[in-house]
């Protein structure tokens, strides 16, 4: 269902639609689920009057700490998950990311037997890293920029190991996770930066000097390894000789960067 005349009537609630997924998020404070029960009401009777169908069987409500009754969606319970899968990637309900990472090593490493068939046919080297950056690279890239700076270090050495050993099989060397992760939240911020619409449009503030920008102020390390604060992070140490060999920025930030 896409419900794209539906849109929430409080702002603690967010409506995240993409084809036939519908996302609802909703901030609960102080225990008061008024707006959120509210929204998620209206919801269901929107979808009533423009004849779209509700799947309660395909939906799951996720909560910390867990709701203490279970909501109903047309007579019918809703599942209460601890982890659900939104647009490929697995979102916990502690917001920790090991069950994502795990699930991007197994499918990273079930592709390595594709690239080590390649080998054995002799296929030339430049198509074999091809196959890689299409194959394998495009799957522990997926949603890097929002997983990868919170990561424990023992899941990205599990990551990077793939990458050894698709270098090994190939016979050249390949762009780091750490790489990979800087790049594309450069290539993220820059497309922020140009689109003064974005929300987070604001949140590049470039300081007086013109050169860098304003760090986030983070209370916890959890805001602090999301996505803004990090980026930022990378584009002022993108300034850095040593490092601007290895981060190519985009061309929006090339005016911060010089």
């Amino acid at each position: 269902m896409r419900e794209a005349g539906y849109t929430p009537s409080h702002q603690s609630v967010k409506l995240l639609k993409f084809a036939d997924d519908t996302t609802l998020i909703g901030l609960i404070s102080d225990g008061d689920e008024s707006a959120y029960r509210g929204d998620m009401d209206h919801l269901v009777t929107w979808c009533d009057q423009n004849n779209l169908e509700l799947n309660a069987l395909k939906t799951v409500e996720m909560r910390n700490p867990a709701p203490p009754t279970t909501i109903t969606l047309r007579d019918a319970p809703v599942i209460t998950a601890d982890s659900f899968r939104f647009l490929g990637t697995i979102i916990s309900q502690d917001l920790k990311w090991e069950l994502n990472i795990s699930s991007i090593t197994k499918r990273g490493q079930q592709r390595m037997f594709f690239l080590r068939q390649l080998k054995k046919f002799n296929l030339p080297k430049s198509l074999m890293v091809h196959f890689y950056t299409c194959i394998i690279e495009s799957i522990l890239t997926s949603s890097i920029t929002i997983w990868f700076a919170a990561a424990t270090a023992n899941d990205k050495r599990r990551l990077q190991r793939i990458i050894r050993s698709a270098e090994k099989v190939i016979g050249c060397n390949l762009p780091s996770i750490q790489d990979l992760f800087a790049s594309r939240s450069l290539r993220r911020a820059g497309k922020i930066v140009a689109d003064p619409s974005h929300p987070g449009h604001e949140l590049f503030e470039v300081l007086p000097s013109g050169r860098r920008l304003c760090s986030i102020r983070t209370r916890t390390s959890r805001h602090k390894t999301s996505f803004f604060p990090a980026a930022v992070g990378l584009i002022n140490k993108a300034r850095d000789p040593h490092l601007t060999q290895t981060f190519i920025p985009p061309p929006h930030l090339k005016d911060v960067l010089n």
